[in-house]
């Protein structure tokens, strides 16, 4: 249990709320049914392991905090999840109701398992040791086989070190669904490419050899088509979009538009995950408090380069 105050507001409980719920108590000394709400409060932070983190704020002392949250009476209760509000309660409330509100929103021991086996993942992929980053995914994926986010992130390191029937196997439930997820589809667009490249009519072809052909004939689709599936299978993403376009721009439904969809799958792979960020770019935090100073915010290189070719197709699709 943590006591919150304007000044450590961001860092306890926005900043915090990005990787463990925060659970904020709105109470003052003199609120009878704050004093038997809090006890069952600490218990239950007690009793979820870590699984979110109680935070108490005097209503009396903290105004302004009350104020951006809308308190009008106490106990009040607010839920903090990455970084903004999700739910609450007024009122005191026995442990088992405050339980079943918990568990509506809060990961159980499974999630929270692959949570923290992905998270070691991504620390390793950053130190580049990709095998003991795939394994840390695999570990994820079998704590919580309904983590997307560890399943996209398992087939996309598996292409990459070339366990091609892995990822082929471990995409196929995501496939079936109906609709499909853009991302699992981009991964099924890359992983076709590479088989492609690999065992189809034009595997021993290299670009000079594409090159030749296409100049014959600006129109010969199906050899540039082909040529960019290459550079998707080697991984040169923007020359792949480049030619992509190229077919785009003369024919917009060739090959039931086969071209636009490799095109959105590249642009899919290549754009970069959303960061978690404490401070939105408004200068207030998640729950509405100003904060002292500007954040500069840099942008991604590879962010700016997914924005010009997003523009790019759609200059060519209108």
């Amino acid at each position: 249990m943590i006591d919150v105050t304007l000044q450590n507001f961001e860092t306890e409980v926005i900043a915090a709320s990005m990787t463990t719920p925060i659970l904020i108590d709105f109470w003052a000394p003199w609120c009878g049914p704050c004093k038997s709400l809090g006890p069952i409060l600490e218990q239950l932070e007690a009793d979820y392991a870590g699984r979110f983190t109680l935070v108490k704020i005097d209503s009396d002392q903290e105004q302004q905090l009350a104020q951006a949250f809308g308190i009008r009476s106490i106990p009040t209760c607010i839920l903090m999840m990455g970084g903004k509000p999700v739910d609450g309660f007024m009122g005191a409330q026995t442990a088992p109701q405050i339980r079943t509100f918990l568990d509506k929103h809060l990961p159980g021991e499974h999630e929270l398992v692959a949570e923290a086996e992905a998270e070691a993942a991504l620390e390793l992929l950053q130190a580049g040791d990709t095998e003991a980053a795939l394994a840390k995914l695999a570990d994820a994926l079998a704590a919580d086989p309904g983590n997307d986010d560890a399943r996209f992130d398992y087939i996309k390191l598996l292409i990459e070190l070339g366990g091609l029937e892995e990822a082929d196997a471990t995409l196929a439930p995501k496939l079936s669904e109906i609709p499909r997820q853009l991302r699992f589809e981009a991964l099924s667009q890359w992983l076709n490419a590479i088989q492609s490249a690999a065992t189809g009519p034009y595997a021993s072809w290299t670009v000079g050899q594409f090159d030749e052909k296409i100049a014959l004939n600006k129109r010969d689709f199906d050899t540039r088509f082909a040529k960019a599936r290459l550079l998707m299978a080697v991984g040169e993403w923007t020359a792949a979009m480049d030619e992509l376009l190229e077919i785009i721009m003369r024919d917009k439904k060739w090959a039931d538009e086969a071209p636009r969809k490799a095109f959105v799958a590249i642009l899919e792979l290549l754009t970069p995950a959303k960061a978690k960020a404490a401070v939105q770019a408004s200068g207030k935090t998640a729950g509405g408090i100003e904060v002292l100073g500007k954040t500069q915010v840099q942008e991604d290189p590879q962010a700016v380069l997914v924005s010009n070719y997003r523009r790019k197709l759609s200059m060519a699709l209108n």
